[in-house]
């Protein structure tokens, strides 16, 4: 077996691992919201080693010029301190608005149930810096687009958006355009 092969077949059981491990529960946080909990992944030390792995390979091979990673508010943070450390880059937060302290840039956007406000701190980023921005899920796009407007702001050069999970059905992958998407598991 080549060396390709095998590295597909460990994706690939990666992947699975994965997909096992996020849970469906109808009608949170509002009717006609299917939320896809996230819990066990980071429950099971195979499963989050399995996501940052991944997110890891991606980015080593698709932007190895990458300076920053930015989380966001509130998943984000879980894995993008991870992804950050193993690349030995910084980490920066996008938190809802009144959470950073000193001054911020903010943005409002939508959720698929309700309005919110996202921020970043005015010294988080030096311009022309590459950035990737990391969430545990995409469904409308309203999140990554709110960070991808923030970081203009920044004047921040943003190489591209990873997820956990995709939403496919909610086309959140066109809100972020032209910054590429990258996602584990697609729904």
């Amino acid at each position: 077996m080549n060396l390709q092969k095998m590295e597909e077949e460990t994706r690939e059981k990666k992947l699975e691992r994965i997909a096992q491990r996020i849970r469906s529960f109808p009608d949170f946080p509002s009717k006609g919201i299917l939320f896809k909990d996230i819990c066990p992944v980071l429950k099971d030390p195979e499963a989050l080693t399995a996501v940052i792995d991944l997110f890891e390979q991606h980015v080593r091979q698709t932007y190895p010029q990458v300076e920053l990673i930015v989380g966001l508010d509130a998943r984000g943070f879980l894995f993008g301190p991870l992804l950050a450390q193993r690349l030995g880059v910084g980490f920066v937060l996008i938190r809802k608005k009144g959470k950073l302290p000193g001054p911020t840039q903010s943005v409002g956007y939508t959720l698929e149930y309700g309005m919110a406000e996202a921020e970043i701190q005015e010294d988080a980023i030096d311009a022309g810096q590459k950035v990737i921005i990391i969430d545990d899920l995409l469904a409308t796009g309203g999140t990554l687009y709110a960070a991808c407007e923030l970081l203009k702001k920044q004047s921040a050069e943003v190489l591209g958006c990873m997820v956990l999970i995709e939403l496919k059905d909610l086309n959140g992958a066109e809100r972020v355009k032209p910054s590429p998407l990258f996602s584990l598991v697609q729904y």
